[in-house]
């Protein structure tokens, strides 16, 4: 089948993700899985409506890169460092208890050792997505839960980063040891530019021009792309670059506005992104790796709660309010899916490994939100009650 122009491509995906989210909505199911469907559906492997995805899931990415801009715009920095000084030892022990879990599970179906270190990795993170998706705009702005939570995936974030630095290194080790260092060493430079940059040149534009607001949406827009590609070029992941971006802004009375008018552009990113999830996953191998992939999948919805809540009570937090962090943690995240794109890329594991990685990070998606939209608050809660936006 040709291939159809982007427009055509477009039609498909948001036409295909009302009529899907409808019937979402009739039968109280979470949107998101409705545009995974929907991705398998019209994808390379399913009807084949939509056979090259590389651009779709490039332009996903944007998705990824303005939540956590508006991720940033929401975090005081003096609140942010409080909480990521607490919050690293559950971020770090969390970690090397998922790495260990998912190793000895992916030996149990008699992957290769490099492989199962690889499937370990990915089981590490939890969702920024996800996560930051469920949270009821209250909860994220001012609950300690929210801070928690927001805390614990930026830490996952920068030990992603470091993973995905080793993977890099894997595939061109003429670099050696300082591809590792120099990010590192980077991150501190990127929140200083930030920082300048903000005082010195973003707030005085807006202050002068704050009159159009046209102008201050795409200074806004400028500003968050900007910085993700000045990370990627030290180094450094797109999604650090727009949150230090979103952080830098954030002590601004303009940030609330410029967050309330991006949310739109958000979703219709994120939309593709999942779509992009969906239309990745070659459905001919779901034989093949359903066992492993259910296993690991109700392992990391099972465990990480369990995980989360017994680190959590060591830092003094409250039990009620550690259970609800660990649910909403409860899933891989979409630098899983990055590992399993890398590595299988690499040939560090065979496609069968990659694809457990992809489905248990779809499952993990589909549980997870099937559990925190039942019991906990949130913006697509099926009962009246727990719904806030």
């Amino acid at each position: 089948m040709a291939e159809h122009s982007v427009v055509f491509s477009f039609f498909l995906i948001f036409t295909g993700a009302a009529i899907l989210a409808s019937l979402a909505l009739y039968t109280r199911q979470p949107l998101l899985i409705a545009y995974i469907v929907l991705g398998a559906l019209f994808g390379p492997y399913g009807f084949k409506f939509i056979s090259d995805t590389a651009l779709l899931a490039d332009m996903s990415h944007i998705g990824i890169i303005f939540l956590l801009f508006l991720l940033g715009l929401d975090m005081q920095p003096s609140h942010l460092i409080q909480m990521i000084k607490k919050a690293t030892w559950v971020a770090v022990g969390s970690s090397v208890i998922f790495l260990v879990a998912g190793y000895l599970a992916a030996l149990l179906f008699g992957y290769t050792q490099t492989e199962s270190v690889i499937i370990g990795a990915a089981m590490m993170f939890s969702s920024t997505i996800i996560g930051i998706k469920l949270l009821p705009t209250t909860v994220l702005h001012h609950r300690h839960t929210g801070e928690l939570v927001v805390g614990l995936l930026l830490l996952q974030d920068v030990i992603a980063i470091i993973v995905l630095l080793v993977l890099y290194s894997g595939q061109n080790e003429t670099n050696g040891a300082m591809s590792l260092i120099m990010p590192l060493l980077a991150l501190p430079l990127l929140i200083l530019v930030g920082i300048v940059l903000v005082k010195y040149i973003i707030l005085k534009l807006i202050h002068r021009f704050d009159r159009f607001h046209e102008y201050i949406f795409l200074l806004a827009i400028g500003w968050c792309l900007g910085m993700a590609e000045g990370a990627q070029y030290i180094g450094l992941s797109a999604e650090m670059g727009a949150f230090v971006a979103g952080v830098a802004l954030a002590t601004s009375p303009i940030s609330q506005y410029i967050a309330t008018n991006l949310r739109p552009l958000r979703d219709f990113f994120l939309i593709l992104f999942f779509f992009s999830v969906g239309a990745s996953f070659n459905l001919g191998l779901i034989g093949q790796i359903i066992l492993p992939a259910a296993l690991l999948a109700v392992l990391v919805v099972g465990l990480k709660p369990v995980i989360f809540r017994l680190l959590l009570k060591t830092i003094k937090e409250d039990n009620a309010m550690s259970w609800e962090v660990g649910f909403r943690l409860g899933q891989i995240s979409e630098f899983s899916l990055l590992i399993a794109y890398i590595a299988a890329s690499a040939a560090m594991i065979g496609q069968e490994a990659s694809h457990v990685i992809q489905a248990t990070a779809i499952l993990t998606f589909l549980l997870s939100t099937y559990v925190v939209i039942f019991n906990f608050p949130s913006p697509i809660a099926v009962s009246d009650k727990l719904r806030r936006d």
